[in-house]
């Protein structure tokens, strides 16, 4: 198959890097930077420089979530009839109503997807073969999108070593993002900006490490995938601030009992998730 790739950033990089590792696809490459094109092409991510999508049997756009929109909307004459058309954007309701009846009126298929990998870095210079190594694929088709072109992508995914094919509904993807994904981007970047930050060296080992690892964030990508996935977030940030409050106020009142009680539960819960 051909496959285009719409953006060579770290996941459209790694995607690409990761196809011409596992499998025989022939991979074009499109970006606005051309020295990232140049780079993909000299780091044999890419077999050649596309000049558009006309060609693809599978375009995957790789760019921040309303650009992913604005990139199909713009482009949609230009799909080949009969082709998939995939996404990664780290929301998927708004994504796929925005564009799904715009490309099946040209008998092209949307699949929204979500690769469930990532860096704190960005930029294809820290794309890797090996980023979707034992990772979920999530895939979000609608109950009328083709068999077909579902297990042309899952075969995509299992081929390039993702260890899991996940299948949700557009809605339950972002529910549950905004807790597993998004809640947590929110916290540590909150989190850092107590003013102990400031006197935290030497302080500081593994706890601190891990909670604010992903506050070093891209606010350009993120800005945009938290206001468009809104509801489910504040949802998640308003469950979050409550549990804190209970948390504060057994503190301050001294009550032994109910803080016990909380940090138990909460040992549990964590005792009895299942390792990914």
């Amino acid at each position: 198959m051909k496959i285009v790739a719409v953006g060579l950033g770290l996941i459209g990089g790694s995607l690409c890097k990761a196809i011409k590792k596992h499998t025989n696809h022939l991979v074009g490459g499109i970006d606005i930077d051309r020295k990232v094109v140049k780079m993909a092409l000299s780091q044999n991510a890419i077999d050649y420089e596309a000049k558009d999508v006309s060609e693809a049997d599978i375009t995957i756009v790789s760019l921040f979530p309303p650009t992913i929109i604005e990139y199909i909307k713009e482009n949609a004459d230009l799909f080949k009839e009969g082709s998939i058309v995939i996404d990664t954007g780290g929301i998927k309701k708004r994504i796929v109503d925005a564009v799904t009846p715009i490309l099946k009126e040209r008998g092209v298929t949307f699949i929204g997807v979500h690769p469930m990998a990532g860096r704190e870095f960005s930029g294809f210079e820290y794309s890797l073969d090996d980023l979707f190594d034992n990772a979920s694929f999530i895939m979000t088709p609608l109950p009328d999108t083709p068999k077909e072109e579902i297990h042309i992508v899952e075969d995509l995914a299992n081929a390039i070593h993702f260890k899991k094919v996940v299948k949700a509904s557009p809605e339950d993807h972002d529910r549950i993002i905004a807790f597993t994904s998004q809640l947590a981007h929110v916290v540590s970047n909150a989190y850092i900006k107590s003013p102990t930050h400031q006197e935290q060296l030497g302080f500081s080992a593994g706890s601190f490490l891990d909670l604010t690892r992903v506050a070093k964030l891209n606010e350009d990508m993120w800005t945009p995938l938290f206001i468009m996935n809104k509801e489910s977030l504040c949802f998640e940030i308003d469950h979050i601030m409550a549990r804190l409050k209970e948390y504060r106020d057994s503190i301050m009142n001294e009550d032994y009992e109910t803080l016990h009680d909380l940090l138990r539960d909460g040992r549990i819960l964590k005792e009895n998730t299942p390792v990914l």
